[in-house]
């Protein structure tokens, strides 16, 4: 900690004319270290061992084979069913500035030369809140994967169900999860990867249905909000409540792993469920 502290301090008061190095301000510890460090160990505080969230190219840049990922649905895009105050204009911004269709990326990849299915939510498009599009593309990498015979790993990451579409929103709860079901049913495997944050009514669907439930260490993991549930209970809650240790012990995570594990750990997951290599 320390070290990478005097760093930063040594760069920006030199008494030269360099240019100080970029840095990160980590938001639980409130440590400032260099940003070459905390992108170097993939967006993981080095003192806190803080999980940052990375988008969904970070993600498959991470997890996937190099070149392996090849992604569904590329174009699909929602329309406005309720005609919210907005809407439109807000999907074209986010579109623009995050290169994004929807809060959701699907497709087929291998992992150290593994095939799966895999989806990743991304949450700099409206806090990767499930709308029409994210429901429909989970379902329909669900029932490719099926048909297919692979594996299904989900990465969430969500603010629950998108209000701007309503019921048609919330209908995506039943949707994503009978799709689960189907997949299940037809003796497939489902791993899901709980990232931070993981709420609403993605947790209380398919987010919660894997057959493996893996979550990054320390992430918030819940339904409701805090206030919310203290309010209707009118009790204090654990100072731990709802993060991921805590769902660990309580039984509805199977294991935490770092980040850096993570790529390794799936991969023999698969390769311990029966899924061998792809051939070439």
């Amino acid at each position: 900690m320390f070290e990478d502290f005097f760093n930063v301090v040594k760069l920006r008061f030199n008494g030269g004319n360099e240019e100080a190095a970029p840095t990160y301000k980590c938001p639980r510890c409130q440590g400032v270290y260099p940003l070459a460090r905390y992108e170097e160990l993939y967006k993981v505080c080095p003192e806190c061992n803080y999980h940052g969230r990375l988008s969904a190219q970070e993600r498959i840049k991470i997890i996937a084979d190099k070149g392996s990922f090849r992604e569904f649905d590329a174009k699909m895009e929602s329309c406005d069913p309720i005609n919210f105050p907005n809407y439109t204009e807000k999907q074209e911004e986010l579109r623009e500035t995050t290169g994004l269709k929807d809060a959701i990326v699907t497709g087929e990849a291998t992992i150290r030369g593994i095939p799966a299915v895999i989806g990743i939510m991304d949450s700099r498009y409206m806090m990767a809140s499930m709308g029409s599009v994210v429901g429909e593309k989970i379902a329909r990498a669900f029932e490719y994967a099926t048909e297919k015979g692979l594996p299904v790993i989900m990465f969430t990451a969500s603010g629950g169900a998108r209000m701007q579409e309503g019921i048609v929103s919330l209908m995506q709860m039943a949707k994503t999860s009978g799709a689960v079901q189907y997949h299940s049913s037809a003796g497939g495997l489902y791993i899901t990867v709980l990232t931070d944050p993981t709420t609403g009514g993605v947790t209380a669907s398919f987010a919660s249905l894997g057959d493996i439930i893996i979550a990054e260490p320390k992430i918030l993991i819940g339904f409701a909000g805090r206030r919310v549930i203290e309010s209707t209970m009118r009790q204090k809650l654990p100072d731990d409540f709802q993060l991921a240790e805590f769902m660990q012990d309580k039984g509805f995570v199977d294991m935490i792993v770092e980040r850096k594990r993570l790529r390794a750990t799936l991969a023999n997951l698969l390769s311990l469920h029966g899924f061998g290599k792809k051939e070439v």
